[in-house]
């Protein structure tokens, strides 16, 4: 970043008043009265009520609607293991998107824990105070294993973003841009540069809406994950295919799908032109992707390429997809976000691409038109039909799938966040 961005964002964190998020009232407190039924003698009511049935928490407090964002700071976007507090901004960055973008109420929490079971065992027990969980910037493998206990543990909804919003997000643009170079996922062949938890993420979703194993090739520091290596964890051993594949050379030779997850330039030109007819390159490392986009059109007229910047089109980017994830599944008070949810995010979010794109939407990037093509696969962030296309989406998956403990709110089908509060 420039020096002035650099200040710029300082001065965005530090000023009107440190941080990005606060605690707002709900109801008033502004007479004897009111202060009497908001804490004693009042509070005693709902705190009887709850002891009865604990699902009058949802009723009486703001559990229904409150999401934590937890991290313990070991992989911190680009930047490493610098710990639970120096995650915290991050993390405050996520509570506002839920804000903003879902009208969800989110708390930020770093955890400093000396171990993956330590941080578990922290999380699990003050998970009832929340309706669900979103995990973040948590290294693999040590994410994976979190979030299993987690799930198992907790009965709200617990989500590695890095993992699943990535690979979700990922996949929905994947899906439009093969459409677009006239190839099928099931029929494939896909790279994908990184082993870490968005790669793996990605990598078994794409999986499960139809992938081939066999045509997935993934390559960690040590190059391609084939099944004669015996240094793999659980998570890599999935893709362990049996190939004489060794090199990112050999893997992309012919290759229709790339993915990077892993860092910048790691991608060449002359490696780009090893690939197949009409390749697609998603060049996710931020900010500096693996290949730069226009290096990749100079290289190639025929390449359909995203990154994660919102600079270039065809942004691959997570807030497309948790905050409405999330919604839908507060809504219906889901206890998990299982993988027809995850499912149903990704064809809704697909589907929206293809839509007509709203005068909103124009405005804001200073377009006079958009559609769906080469250089628009996946919806803008600003599009405001995000919030009722995949919230209720994953709502209905949820309730299709029996995880919902609650039918379709009378408010759907959305349309506003003002439809939440009206």
């Amino acid at each position: 970043m420039s020096e002035d961005l650099k200040q710029a964002a300082l001065d965005y964190h530090e000023f009107p008043r440190p941080g990005k998020i606060s605690v707002e009232l709900t109801t008033s407190a502004a007479t004897a009265r009111d202060l009497a039924l908001a804490y004693s003698p009042g509070v005693a009511e709902p705190v009887r009520e709850i002891a009865k049935d604990p699902d009058n928490a949802y009723r009486y407090t703001a559990k229904g609607n409150l999401v934590a964002v937890i991290s313990n700071g070991s992989a911190i976007l680009g930047l490493g293991d610098l710990g639970p507090l120096a995650s915290k901004p991050v993390m405050e960055g996520k509570s506002l998107l839920f804000k903003k973008f879902a009208g969800i109420d989110s708390i930020d929490i770093e955890v400093d824990a000396e171990s993956p079971q330590a941080f578990i065992d922290t999380v699990a027990r003050i998970a009832e105070t929340f309706g669900g969980i979103n995990l973040e910037d948590i290294k693999a493998p040590e994410c994976f294993e979190i979030e299993r206990a987690l799930i198992e543990r907790c009965n709200i909804p617990v989500f590695h973003d890095d993992q699943h919003g990535t690979a979700i997000v990922t996949a929905a643009g994947m899906i439009n841009a093969l459409e677009l170079a006239g190839k099928k996922l099931e029929d494939a062949t896909i790279v994908t540069l990184g082993a870490g938890a968005a790669a793996v993420a990605c990598m078994k979703l794409l999986l499960n809406m139809g992938a081939k194993v066999e045509n997935i090739y993934m390559l960690d520091r040590k190059g391609v994950i084939h099944s004669g290596r015996n240094d793999l964890t659980t998570e890599k051993a999935i893709f362990a295919t049996e190939t004489d594949k060794r090199t990112l050379d050999d893997a992309i030779n012919g290759a229709d799908v790339f993915v990077g997850l892993s860092g910048p330039n790691l991608l060449s030109a002359e490696q780009l032109k090893m690939m197949a007819d009409n390749p697609v390159v998603f060049a996710c490392a931020n900010p500096d992707p693996e290949i730069r986009p226009e290096v990749a059109h100079e290289a190639r007229s025929d390449v359909i390429i995203g990154t994660g910047r919102s600079d270039f089109p065809n942004q691959v980017n997570n807030v497309l997809g948790f905050p409405f994830i999330f919604r839908g599944a507060l809504d219906v008070r889901a206890s998990v976000i299982n993988e027809e949810m995850k499912a149903a995010a990704v064809r809704a979010l697909a589907d929206l691409a293809k839509e007509p794109v709203t005068q909103e939407v124009l405005d804001a990037y200073g377009l006079e038109s958009l559609e769906f093509g080469r250089d628009y696969i996946i919806p803008k962030p600003t599009d405001s039909r995000l919030f009722s296309a995949l919230s209720m989406a994953v709502a209905q998956a949820a309730i299709d799938t029996g995880v919902a403990r609650l039918p379709l709110p009378a408010y759907y089908p959305l349309t506003t966040l003002d439809a939440l509060y009206k």
